[in-house]
């Protein structure tokens, strides 16, 4: 992603995805690691508090000053939407009521859709657990770009538009890449989110519907704290396509920074993952935490 001069392909690998086999070792050697696993009883009540903080956000900004309504989307509203789209990418793995209670996982994850403005959360599970099957998969593996996203925003100037942009194409990159069937849980969250949309506007207005849509564009583009979509599988070292990152951002993101660990454990909740790095680093235990993209039979590519 930081190269100055264009790349005309993306870097081919056969190899299959580490995770699974990474996962199996870790397994063996630490088995403590399955206590960390299952659902975070903390989860769900963080997600009801930061919903409230946004509720009430949209009531202090419906009087506000148009200039200020901008100032706080980008520095606060842009945060907290940034924060709820972690939150359903951890209730996507079934961490807040657990597997038993899936219907409850998805119900709870358009009720954390709400202050984001966007209907996400239904069709995020169904393609970000293709992410994890098939990390890198081509034609499968959303996450990663496209091939007209490598050929042409290749120089800085490029990839600045295209870091603003960026919610833009993790919405279209799906239909392009692998479009599937909707779902009835997909029009059943439209169908929520339009409603609570038009609700807030009838209720205060339109300063809040700005505030909460331009605040999830924002915060998923050009902001700090959406780093980590390219820091997490964009090819920056040969060899290495998955990065973990522990700075104090993770305090906003569930711990996402922990991206390796997630990808080898993904049902141990966001909070918990510090807790499997520190039963591994122990007299110099910690795995390597690098490795390659999947195949599945078929070939993938890395993010450059």
């Amino acid at each position: 992603m930081g190269n100055r001069v264009p790349r005309e392909d993306f870097e081919w690998v056969y190899t299959d995805q580490p995770h699974a086999d990474r996962r199996k070792e870790i397994l063996v050697k630490y088995p403590e690691i399955k206590s960390l696993m299952g659902p975070d009883p903390r989860l769900k009540w963080i997600v009801c508090m930061m919903v409230g903080v946004q509720f009430l956000a949209f009531y202090l900004v419906k009087d506000l000053e148009w200039k200020w309504v901008l100032f706080w989307t980008y520095v606060f509203g842009s945060c907290i939407n940034h924060s709820m789209t972690l939150a359903i990418h951890e209730i996507s793995h079934n961490t807040a009521f657990g597997n038993n209670r899936a219907r409850w996982n998805r119900w709870f994850a358009m009720f954390a859709n709400l202050p984001i403005g966007l209907p996400y959360s239904a069709s995020f599970k169904r393609y970000h657990l293709d992410h994890h099957r098939y990390l890198g998969g081509d034609g499968v593996d959303v996450d990663i770009p496209t091939d007209f996203e490598g050929w042409f925003f290749c120089t800085r100037l490029r990839k600045f538009f295209w870091i603003i942009l960026q919610p833009l194409f993790y919405a279209i990159r799906p239909l392009c890449i692998n479009p599937k069937p909707i779902s009835q849980l997909e029009l059943a969250n439209v169908a929520v989110q339009f409603t609570f949309n038009a609700f807030l506007y009838w209720l205060w207005g339109i300063k809040p519907v700005v505030y909460m849509l331009a605040g999830s564009m924002l915060g998923m583009g050009l902001h700090p704290i959406s780093g980590h979509f390219i820091a997490e599988h964009y090819m920056f070292l040969k060899g290495h396509e998955t990065y973990s990152y522990y700075g104090s951002l993770n305090l906003l993101t569930f711990n996402v920074g922990y991206h390796n660990e997630h990808h080898d454990f993904p049902s141990i909740p966001g909070r918990r993952l510090p807790l499997g790095c520190t039963t591994l680093i122990h007299e110099g235990r910690r795995p390597a935490l690098t490795g390659r993209f999947p195949t599945q039979n078929t070939p993938t590519k890395r993010g450059s």
